[in-house]
């Protein structure tokens, strides 16, 4: 079962005042993309977020394959607000299944996205999920991204449904977009929307494969080794969670001119 409705389902909660950082903006902020394979360990998925030394205190944290239940978990755990929607209902588990975005920074304006071409063999439909993460006086467009199968559908729906996503963060300064891309090449045709593709190189982050990624617009990577993988994972899923650690680029507009752009 697909949810076909744009607004709906969708759950969130906001972060605590206590938790939202204050002060100046930080250097640097910390962002992670993790698959739970159909969020069936989330509790292991909250333990690695927490203690592992390149994903914790991340302020932004985007997850796939989730249901609401182990949103609501791993944000609980984190001391972080959250916004989820559901894709559909997976014909493997009869649960929800779809994309959140976590963040330790107060969250507007999310939306559901829905991707063109439903799989080849269920039909069942991707999506992206989106929001404007408040940085201090930034505004961040976040999306989780979770784009088809190999096997659902080839390389050129692929393409099509990233590029409903892009359409979208075209009109945004400042841009992360991360997910499960199911593909090594893919995630290229961001760079001509004025995107940076830094996970171009990186490691296998499944068995054989580069299939989640990070796209970047107003933003950097800190340093040179300011983006990597965590190589284990233990039973909390079947990919490795993406981190990097970013810094907004010199030409990043703040809140009040983004706005005026868009």
């Amino acid at each position: 079962m697909n949810y076909t409705e744009a607004t709906s389902p969708r759950y969130s909660g906001a972060v605590a005042a206590a938790q939202i950082p204050t002060g100046a903006v930080p250097d640097t902020l910390r962002m992670v993309t993790f698959n739970v394979k159909f969020s069936l360990r989330p509790d292991l998925a909250a333990e690695l977020l927490m203690h592992n030394d390149s994903l914790r205190r991340a302020d932004v944290v985007t997850l796939q394959e989730m249901d609401e239940r182990g949103v609501a978990m791993i944000a609980d755990s984190l001391g972080m607000g959250y916004v989820y929607y559901p894709a559909s209902k997976h014909p493997k588990t009869g649960r929800d299944f779809g994309n959140a975005i976590l963040s330790r920074w107060p969250l507007s304006d999310d939306r559901k996205i829905i991707l063109p071409h439903l799989a080849r063999f269920n039909a069942t439909q991707r999506i992206a999920v989106a929001a404007t993460m408040h940085v201090g006086d930034h505004a961040v467009r976040v999306y989780s991204v979770h784009l088809a199968t190999m096997v659902a559908n080839g390389p050129g729906a692929r393409r099509e449904q990233l590029a409903a996503v892009l359409a979208d963060a075209d009109s945004f300064p400042v841009a992360l977009i991360a997910g499960d891309f199911n593909s090594s090449s893919v995630p290229q045709i961001g760079l001509a929307h004025r995107l940076t593709w830094p996970t171009q190189h990186l490691q296998h982050t499944d068995s054989f494969w580069t299939l989640d990624h990070v796209l970047l617009r107003g933003l950097d990577i800190a340093g040179g080794s300011g983006l990597g993988i965590v190589q284990n994972v233990g039973d909390a899923s079947d990919h490795r969670p993406v981190w990097a650690h970013l810094v907004f680029a010199a030409h990043a507009a703040p809140i009040a001119a983004a706005t005026a752009t868009q």
